[in-house]
């Protein structure tokens, strides 16, 4: 388990009743982070992947019960060809170098966006982890590869309206109940935090339903320099908000 003082009274000082259950993250800023000190953006992605790994292994030790980070949008396919390689290379050598510790840990991984473009060898070892961890009970840690949340609401319409042509579904059925089954995040409970680092203040087509009453928390740091000790600072703030969810 991570332990450093400060990261031990940060803990401590935590009201245990209010955790959040689900934390979103998007991972922002590891090129900015390289680029700053002249270094090749693959090493900004690379200490983004050890920074991923220390938060993975903080949330499942402080008990919250799923994490989802965005680690690739539909968007990112805009970036070279070179860095795509790159990024793709280094999902499949996470998963590869990850899959131990997430079957020690009893957290269960499920990737989120459509697997269908990403290299064979990729698809192939994300499924053989989703597939060795599907009946784990401890935390849920969602991997949002080749997502956006509008794909994601098209997709759930264009199920419940051939759900309606069928007859399997009636227009009235449809509620706010019905359209959260039909998304990737299906069975959990929404984001209660979303976390963004890099200084950017807005949320990039990531989880808009499910976070339509999620708490946000903004940092100027980059996602290689997110902490474990920030990640606390996130959870402080977030339990010293009043959440009304519209109410009074």
């Amino acid at each position: 388990m991570y332990s450093s003082p400060q990261f031990d009274l940060m803990l401590s000082k935590l009201d245990k009743t209010l955790m959040p259950e689900h934390i979103a993250v998007i991972m922002d800023g590891n090129r900015r982070w390289a680029k700053e000190r002249n270094l090749p953006a693959a090493i900004g992605h690379r200490e983004g992947e050890k920074a991923f790994h220390k938060l993975v292994e903080v949330a499942s030790d402080i008990g919250i019960k799923v994490l989802t980070a965005y680690a690739f949008s539909v968007e990112n396919w805009k970036r070279s060809t070179e860095e795509v390689g790159i990024l793709m290379h280094l999902f499949e050598f996470y998963m590869k170098e990850e899959r131990k510790y997430l079957i020690q840990n009893k957290i269960k991984f499920r990737i989120i966006g459509d697997k269908s473009p990403l290299p064979a060898s990729l698809i192939k070892e994300f499924v053989k982890t989703e597939e060795l961890t599907k009946d784990f009970t401890g935390m849920t840690l969602n991997l949002a590869v080749n997502y956006g949340s509008r794909m994601e609401i098209i997709t759930a319409v264009r199920d419940l309206a051939g759900m309606v042509k069928n007859g399997q579904l009636k227009t009235e059925e449809i509620d706010e109940v019905v359209i959260s089954e039909h998304l990737m995040t299906r069975g959990q409970k929404d984001p209660d935090l979303l976390i963004r680092t890099s200084g950017e203040m807005r949320i990039s087509n990531f989880l808009l339903w499910q976070c339509a009453y999620s708490e946000f928390f903004f940092t100027e740091a980059y996602w290689p320099e997110f902490t474990p000790e920030l990640f606390l600072t996130a959870i402080g703030e977030y339990q010293r908000r009043n959440r009304r969810f519209g109410g009074s």
